[in-house]
Parts: structure tokens; C-alpha cells; sequence
């Protein structure tokens, strides 16, 4: 998910007159590597100390953005979570963006495995799982198109609204939720009349000039749900705020920031992306200054909804699981935001896992991926999970400490003729299919259309700089031999599910012509 301000195929070459602020101290270094009566019952939760879960997901999360992978960050709720919780250290994404990574979410299984489209039609998500055992379930998007009804994803929640048409009755309100740059330069233009209006009032700034990013709908939503429900429930919400455009309120800015310069910063950068200008240092840093302040702007509406739950009397029988559902790039490999590549950027996430009564402080450094997380919540909530979901329960890892199961994580992307073609590929034959099979320490990533391999060694090279799949080495081709038969068994199961897709005359999947509300978010977030 690209957004149409961002020039994401120039290069990070430095400009004498875009290399000389100092003003930003960010950096963008890698870090470290009850049950219900309806139920069927799993033992691990028989004890009934979780009655709920809330499932918080961040749109282009990368693992290093948040205080527990990175001590440089500034994320004290999320950091609290952490410290009572689980924090997996090597969790990833099955895709580089949400529609091929959120099928794993939501419905334990990889994108294009069932049909040859990349939502969730028919498949059995967690919300219908859950739902039939007979559990309250509300699920809230912050204006995402790919989590829509058109690709499945209100199917099993008794609540759903993705909030893709809520911007407001005015032509004027309409349009800037479809140009959320364009809502960026007013805010920052009106910020310090702003801010000097709240410090007279005695007010905070933290509020944005517009919702544009939904945050306070989903927030809202979220607190009524929580407020509403009498029966043990199952609660998502989607945050869009750290997805490009980064518009964050100013005092998120200040906070990650030295606060000297104040919020030209989001102006400046957002200029010259607009313009297709040059992106060097100065901007570059200027960007990763924005997404951190929005990173910090969802650490706060997370701390909200944590404080609702002990308002209603049911912290401490709520699990909370927090996760990225991909990653996001500022030019590591060339780029911005998140293009057709799988590299540790894009595909490298956070997942924390917080049961009340549980040990905190835990880490865990096997590698694990985000499929795990449906069966992980069915455990926690007592409901077994059904046998076509492909991930493993982490019940066990987080209340026990037991290993993760050991199997290679799986990725996939489609890559058009260059990086940044556009539209989005929504099915297989829109691009070549690239594969990725990662464990604790490797990354392989193969071409299955030109036959092009890569390998990486992330233990000593963390940012896959170095490609060794030329390396002679008997512990380089060791790795090849173990994880190209997984790649090929990926990319058999998936050729084979296109075949029936297109015999079957399906197999455009979920590329069928959308509605104008739902068109004009995905050409705000980048997509055409």
C-alpha cells in the first residue's frame, strides 16, 4: 500500500541543499532481533483467566519502531505491554502489504491459498470461528480498503464497520479524507494557532485538525463495544496512522523529537514527496521523525482503550495481542513505504501477546509467523481451532515457555515489470510471484517466474545488504538445500490454486470492480 504522495523510486543520494538539517534526532536503526459455555473447550484456558482478547493491529508497523524491539524508541504503552507480556523478537509477515499479509491474520491461512484472490471469502476467520462458540465479536478498520467487505472481512463479527465512507457529508470533509497530504499542509499551517488556542483554554493539542486517519472513529467504536458487551468477546481494531501519508498531531511530533524546530518538519517532507523532488538525509530523516510521532499517536489510543478496559472491571481477564501486519521502507533498499520486497523492512513485525496473570518480561527469539495469531486467540479464549488454519497456537509459548513450532516462515509479493508499477497486483498473474522462506538467522528469497535467488545471513547482516546466493560455502548451500523445497512447495500450491481459479472462471478473485467510496480510499492510500 503505496500512498500517492510518496516518491518512493528515488534514491537516497544527499543534496547539499537537503543534507544539512540537524534538527531531528531520529534514527531508523534495526533493533534486536474464562471459557465461554458454548465453546469447545481447550485446556490452556480452562482455568477461565481470560474471558476477552483484543487484537490490536498497525498498518506498516516495523518491528524497530516501537521501544521493545528499540531502546532509542519512545512507545511507553506499548512498552508496558511488553514488560507484563510476551514479546516475540523474530515475528513476521507473509506479505509486504495488508492484503497479502492479512489473510494470515485474520484467517490463519496465505494469500491466494484458497482461490486465487487475496481476501477472505469462504475461508473460516477467526471471527466466525469464534462467533460460532458463541463469542461477542467486534471488529473496527480505520478506513483500510483491502479489509472490506468486498474481500470478506466482516464475515463471523457481529460488529463490523471499516469506516471507508465515514469522512463527513461536506464536499469539503470528503475531500481531504481523500487527499490526506493535502489535510497534513492545513493542519501544520494552522498548528501554532492551534496549539496557542489550546494552552490559553488549558487544553491539549493531541487531537487531530481532522480524524483522517480514522483513529478516533475506531477508538470510539471500540469503547462502545467494550462498554456494550455483557458476553465474553473477541475485539480488533485496525490503526492507519503509521500507513503513508504520516500526519500526526503536533505534540506526537515534539515527543520523538528535540521539540525545537516545532512541525515544519511534516510540511517540508511532505512537499518535496508531493513534488517528486529530490529525497536526501534531511528528508529522509524528517520522515522517519513523522512515523515515529505516528507510532506515538497509536501508543496513545492503545493507552485509551487499556484504560476503558479497567474502567468496565475487565483488565485483568483481557488479553491484549498487538502485531504489525507489515513493515515499511525508507529507502533501505531504494525505496519508501512498502513496494513488491521482502526484505526485513517490510516483513519483519512486532507481535506482543499480554495475559493477565501471566509472567511478563518474557522473550522469545524462535521465529514465528503471523498465522500463528488465530489459533493463538481461539486458545486463549478456550476454542479449538479449525484444522485448515495453518499456524500453531503460541497459548503454550507465552504461558509456559515452550519452543514455537520450528517450521520456516513463508512470504509471498507480486512484482509487476518495475517495483513501483502500479495498480497493486491483486492476483498472481499481475506480476512475477517472489517467495521468501525465513528462520531465526537466514532469508532466502527467490523469483519463481525468472528463477533469481537471494540469500541473506540477517545475524551478520541485519539490513540484507549482502546477497550470499552465490556463496560457496557448505553452510550457505546448506540453507539453499533446506528452504528452496519449501519455496517451490509454496509456489506449486499456489500455481495449482490459480488453475482452479481460472477454470472455475475466478480467476480475477478479488480483483472484481469495486464501489466509489471504496475506490477513492484505496487511491488515497496509493492504491489505482
Amino acid at each position: 500500500m503505496v500512498s500517492d504522495t510518496s516518491t518512493s523510486d528515488t534514491t537516497a543520494s544527499t543534496s547539499s541543499s537537503d543534507s544539512t538539517d540537524s534538527d531531528s534526532t531520529d534514527s531508523d536503526s534495526a533493533g534486536p532481533d474464562s471459557t465461554d459455555s458454548n465453546s469447545t473447550g481447550s485446556s490452556s484456558a480452562s482455568d477461565g483467566s481470560v474471558s476477552n482478547v483484543l487484537l490490536v493491529t498497525i498498518d506498516s508497523l516495523r518491528a524497530d519502531a516501537i521501544a521493545p524491539y528499540d531502546g532509542d524508541r519512545y512507545s511507553p504503552v506499548l512498552s508496558e505491554l511488553a514488560d507484563d507480556g510476551t514479546v516475540f523478537d523474530r515475528s513476521f509477515a507473509t506479505g509486504n502489504w495488508t492484503p497479502f499479509s492479512f489473510p494470515s491474520i485474520l484467517a490463519s491461512e496465505p494469500v491466494f491459498a484458497r482461490s486465487g484472490d487475496i481476501g477472505v471469502k469462504g475461508s473460516r476467520t477467526l471471527a466466525s470461528v469464534l462467533s460460532e462458540a458463541g463469542i461477542a465479536t467486534g471488529g473496527f478498520n480505520a478506513a483500510n480498503g483491502f479489509l472490506t467487505s468486498h474481500w470478506g472481512y466482516p464475515e463471523g463479527f457481529d460488529e463490523f464497520e471499516p469506516f471507508v465512507t465515514s469522512v463527513g457529508s461536506s464536499r469539503y470533509s470528503r475531500y481531504l479524507a481523500a487527499h490526506p497530504t493535502v489535510e497534513a499542509w492545513i493542519q501544520l499551517v494552522t498548528s501554532p494557532f492551534r496549539r496557542l488556542g489550546s494552552k490559553i483554554r488549558g487544553n491539549s493539542d493531541d487531537r487531530p485538525f481532522l480524524d483522517a486517519s480514522r483513529m478516533f472513529d475506531v477508538e470510539d467504536a471500540a469503547t462502545d463495544f467494550v462498554d456494550d458487551a455483557d458476553d465474553p468477546f473477541f475485539l480488533w481494531v485496525h490503526y492507519m496512522d503509521t500507513h503513508t501519508p504520516y500526519v500526526p498531531a503536533p505534540r506526537y511530533i515534539r515527543e520523538v523529537s528535540d521539540g525545537l524546530v516545532g512541525t515544519h518538519r511534516m510540511l517540508h517532507a511532505h512537499t518535496r514527496t508531493s513534488l517528486g523532488w529530490e529525497v536526501g538525509e534531511r528528508t529522509l530523516r524528517e520522515l522517519r521523525t513523522l512515523y515515529q510521532a505516528t507510532v506515538r499517536q497509536v501508543d496513545a489510543s492503545v493507552g485509551r482503550l487499556l484504560d476503558n478496559l479497567e474502567a468496565a472491571g475487565i483488565a485483568d481477564e483481557t488479553a491484549i495481542v498487538v502485531a504489525g501486519d507489515h513493515g515499511e521502507e525508507f529507502q533501505e533498499h531504494g525505496h519508501l513505504a512498502h513496494y513488491p520486497k521482502l526484505y526485513d523492512e517490510l516483513i519483519r513485525v512486532p507481535l506482543i501477546v499480554n495475559v493477565p496473570g501471566e509472567d511478563g518480561g518474557r522473550r522469545v527469539s524462535e521465529h514465528v509467523g503471523l498465522d500463528a495469531i488465530p489459533p493463538t486467540v481461539a486458545d486463549l479464549l478456550g476454542v479449538e481451532s479449525p484444522p485448515e488454519w495453518r499456524g500453531e497456537s503460541l497459548a503454550s509459548t507465552v504461558r509456559d515457555g515452550e519452543s514455537p513450532d520450528h517450521d520456516p516462515v513463508v512470504s509471498v509479493t507480486v512484482r509487476g515489470e518495475e517495483v513501483t508499477e502500479q495498480p497493486i497486483p491483486r492476483s498472481l498473474s499481475d506480476g512475477d510471484l517472489l517467495v521468501s522462506v525465513r528462520d531465526a538467522e537466514w532469508t532466502y528469497i527467490e523469483n519463481a517466474d525468472t528463477g533469481e535467488t537471494e540469500l541473506y545471513h540477517r545475524s551478520s547482516d541485519p539490513t540484507q545488504q549482502e546477497d550470499l546466493s552465490a556463496d560457496p560455502s557448505a553452510e550457505a548451500l546448506a540453507v539453499v538445500e533446506r528452504f528452496a523445497p519449501v519455496a517451490a512447495d509454496r509456489v506449486a500450491e499456489l500455481r495449482d490454486r490459480q488453475a482452479d481459479a481460472e477454470a472455475a472462471g475466478d480467476g480475477e478473485g478479488g480483483d472484481d470492480e469495486v464501489d466509489e467510496d471504496l475506490e477513492a480510499r484505496l487511491e488515497a492510500l496509493g492504491y489505482r
